[in-house]
């Protein structure tokens, strides 16, 4: 029964994911995985939207993709951030 509802469902919404998705805060992210400490994902995350300063605007790093805020809390989506590592991986070739 279920797998035909869950079959019924992926029909009708192509695009809907049938996972949650895994989302983290900076500690959980960081405890996950240790090679990003706490510090260097709050800078990423500070630097990831588009900012203005003195000499003009400067582009964010485009980890935005990858976050979700929900007021003050911002939330890592894991598959998104490694996606994000990957497309800057496949730019510097």
């Amino acid at each position: 029964m279920i797998n035909e509802t869950t079959q019924a469902i992926k029909a009708a919404y192509p695009d809907l994911p049938l996972q949650p998705r895994a989302l983290s805060t900076v500690r959980q992210f960081s405890e996950k995985n240790p090679a990003f400490s706490q510090g260097s994902l709050r800078n990423l995350i500070h630097l990831s939207a588009e900012r203005y300063c003195s000499k003009g605007k400067i582009s964010g790093n485009g980890l935005d993709m990858a976050l979700v805020r929900i007021g003050r809390k911002v939330l890592i989506d894991d598959a998104k951030f490694f996606e994000w590592i990957d497309s800057k991986n496949q730019a510097s070739k």
